[in-house]
């Protein structure tokens, strides 16, 4: 898979006790890689970090904040790895509104902070730069975003994130001409097993199954991009392949989305999630007074151009496989390390297609 490239490479993964975070941990090890985790403690309970005992299924996890230069800076000097995926944030809009300085602090700073880390760390070759969807100027238009259109954000969380980006941009062209390759990665609502994260669409539908209430969805005409999470981590699994092999060609932004097909409501997510748990019952519970975004999709022409890269399942697959695994989890019917591992296999057989993907 991905040429080989991250057999016997020292990989670099900050927000490794996350949803996202822990699922790249896993593929990473799996495909050979010595993985160095570095993040704060798992902050959800339960947590796939620890679900799984990822912590014993990599080479190293440091618990420790990216605000915190120099535990960061000694961590990466000591592990000396080839590249680095930065993947740390506050990734929760409604969180942003509460707690706007952290959000700020976190996204922007604690980025500059990964960068300046891995600039002093001779052996960094590459750099994957995870941001969001949410970074553009959201005009509620009915097409998805290219990745030359403006950066910007209504909510703290959205334009922290769209100055990750600009900042990222700046940082590239004053430091890195001569330095790693450094890319952004924007990928669009992401779903799977393993999160619990609060005022998460799938998460919040599972709670309320297992719980036997019904299901309040607060926006349900709200349109986004839905893909599993492996979709998105293949393309920052590719893009980072692309930096290891090519170096500065391919140090741009990228965006990873689904299919238009894949482009549901809120309504129609929430529903289909019941049909494939096999109970539970949606209702539109009291809007928020917060502003969320009605319209989001994003324009992916340019990661199948230049990388090569295709979603592989539609948005009724990411949900039936995402539902399958609460479903194991919460009837304590298998190993779920085991189970994940075997999502993941699944994937990549669904990807070998791909020539980018797999070597024939």
């Amino acid at each position: 898979m991905f040429n080989n490239i991250y057999r016997n490479k020292k990989v670099f993964l900050t927000g490794h006790t996350g949803f996202k975070g822990s699922w790249l941990a896993l593929w990473l090890s799996k495909l050979g890689a010595e993985v160095c985790g570095y993040a704060l403690e798992a902050n959800t309970e339960p947590a796939m970090f620890n679900i799984l005992d990822i912590k014993n299924k990599i080479s190293k996890s440091v618990i420790g904040d990216i605000l915190d230069t120099e535990k960061l800076e000694k961590t990466m000097l000591e592990f000396q790895p080839d590249i680095v995926f930065h993947l740390a944030a506050q990734p929760l809009v409604r969180l942003s509104y509460r707690e706007p300085v952290l959000t700020y602090q976190t996204n922007v700073i604690g980025s500059l902070n990964v960068l300046e880390a891995s600039r002093k760390c001779a052996s960094v070759k590459a750099f994957v730069n995870v941001t969001t969807d949410k970074c553009y100027e959201n005009r509620e238009i009915n097409r998805g975003y290219r990745e030359d259109e403006p950066m910007g954000g209504y909510d703290m969380y959205s334009s922290s994130k769209g100055c990750v980006e600009i900042m990222s941009s700046s940082y590239r062209r004053s430091f890195l001409k001569d330095g790693y390759a450094m890319a952004t990665a924007r990928a669009g609502n992401v779903i799977g097993g393993g999160d619990w994260a609060e005022d998460r669409l799938i998460p919040d539908c599972i709670r309320a199954i297992n719980k036997g209430v019904d299901i309040e969805i607060r926006n349900p005409v709200a349109v986004r991009p839905w893909q599993h999470v492996l979709e998105p981590l293949s393309g920052y699994l590719l893009l980072g392949q692309k930096l290891l092999e090519n170096g500065q060609e391919y140090a741009d932004g990228f965006n990873f989305g689904p299919n238009e097909e894949s482009v549901l409501t809120v309504a129609e997510v929430a529903k289909r999630v019941t049909e494939f748990y096999g109970k539970g019952r949606v209702v539109v519970g009291e809007a928020s007074p917060l502003h969320e975004a009605g319209l989001l999709m994003l324009n992916i022409e340019k990661a199948k151009k230049i990388l090569g890269w295709e979603p592989a399942y539609k948005a009724d697959t990411a949900i039936a496989r995402t539902v399958d695994w609460y479903r194991h989890f919460y009837n304590n019917d298998t190993d779920m390390f085991d189970f994940t591992i075997s999502q993941i296999e699944e994937y990549e057989e669904s990807i070998k297609w791909n020539k980018n993907y797999a070597i024939k």
